[in-house]
């Protein structure tokens, strides 16, 4: 069986990591968390992990195959960094770091350690993007015009967390929790973007709260990304406009939007909408535990980094989107993505 040190037993490591790994089959071997709550809390969840109070600790365990960073995201490159240098493979949630320049730099690190990286992305494996994907390679609403990607909420009144209290250069803000998963499922359907004007405002956050890109594709395509805490009616999670319909996604999961009533039956996530006419969207088969059973495949085959679920680069890219949004909002411009460590387009 494959074996994981876990570092982090937050609402990351101990909602998304913890219980995806175990659908996929993988042992957690080790938690680092110093939070007397979050103890407990782990012991429950793996009972024959071994718990460490640091990420360090962790790391000088014998027994473990691959590390998985769940940390605050301003923690991610030293921590990752750490596992790499140790020669330990490693998993960093999302985003990769607080920006392009240094995602780039923890990229040729582990190239240059030959020690396997990856991303942990899974919203790509959404059943409802798996179904919009497939919607999109059928050409199923004909020519495209335009896609809007949404994650709003109503939160008047921040949480008290890492997230909400730090600022954007220590990880904090929706751009670099919510943002980097819609910029990374946009640039898996239309390709790069090679531009981006932004509109940026922290409202009741240290960083920002309430978010708008337009991206422009080197494909010519169009997509718009809102990502909210401040929006009393949440819009519809997704639209793809095209010649021959629209695809409407009223919601995803169990997430409240104002959409909510949009949604098709069991077995359908979404409509094409013509005028009056709907008809429901099969969904295709999505499973987030893929993701870590595409790791272990990984770490079995000869080419470990090959086979990794994310390339490390494309993070990179997410990242660099999210640096030209901050200045295209405090410039009022459109600005050209410039991804570090690739040749302009």
């Amino acid at each position: 069986m494959t074996t994981v040190g876990l570092v982090g037993f937050g609402m990351a490591g101990a909602t998304f990591h913890a219980p995806l790994l175990h659908a996929a089959g993988i042992e957690v071997a080790a938690i680092s968390t110093a939070n007397p709550e979050r103890i407990a809390a782990a012991q429950a969840a793996a009972p024959r992990a071994k718990i460490v109070p640091t990420a360090a600790e962790l790391l000088d365990l014998s027994g473990i195959d691959f590390v998985v960073i769940a940390s605050p995201s301003g923690l991610h490159m030293e921590q990752a960094l750490a596992a790499l240098e140790a020669g330990l493979p490693c998993v960093v949630d999302k985003p990769l770091a607080c920006d392009a320049s240094a995602a780039l730099e923890l990229v040729d690190r582990a190239e240059d350690l030959g020690v396997p990286l990856t991303v942990f992305q899974n919203r790509r494996y959404d059943p409802e993007f798996c179904t919009m994907r497939e919607l999109v390679e059928r050409e199923a609403v004909g020519d495209i015009y335009r896609t809007e990607f949404r994650w709003e909420r109503w939160r008047p009144e921040p949480k008290k967390r890492w997230r909400e209290q730090s600022t954007a250069v220590d990880g904090g803000g929706l751009l670099l929790d919510l943002g980097t998963h819609l910029i990374d499922q946009a640039v898996l359907l239309y390709g790069p973007v090679e531009s981006v004007y932004a509109e940026i405002d922290a409202r009741t956050t240290t960083a920002e709260d309430d978010t708008f890109l337009a991206l422009r594709h080197t494909s010519g395509l169009l997509t718009h990304i809102t990502a909210s805490s401040v929006s009393g009616a949440p819009g519809p999670r997704a639209r793809i406009v095209g010649s021959r319909g629209t695809y409407l996604l009223g919601s995803a999961g169990e997430e409240f939007t104002a959409f909510a009533d949009a949604n098709a039956g069991e077995g359908s996530h979404g409509w094409i909408v013509r005028g009056e006419q709907r008809e429901a969207v099969p969904a295709a088969a999505g499973d987030a535990a893929d993701f870590y059973r595409k790791v272990a495949h990984a770490l079995a085959s000869p080419d470990r980094q090959a086979g990794m679920p994310v390339d490390p680069r494309d993070a990179v890219h997410v990242l660099a989107v999210i640096d030209a949004a901050r200045t295209s909002s405090e410039d009022g411009r459109v600005v050209e993505v410039l991804t570090p460590g690739q040749a302009p387009a």
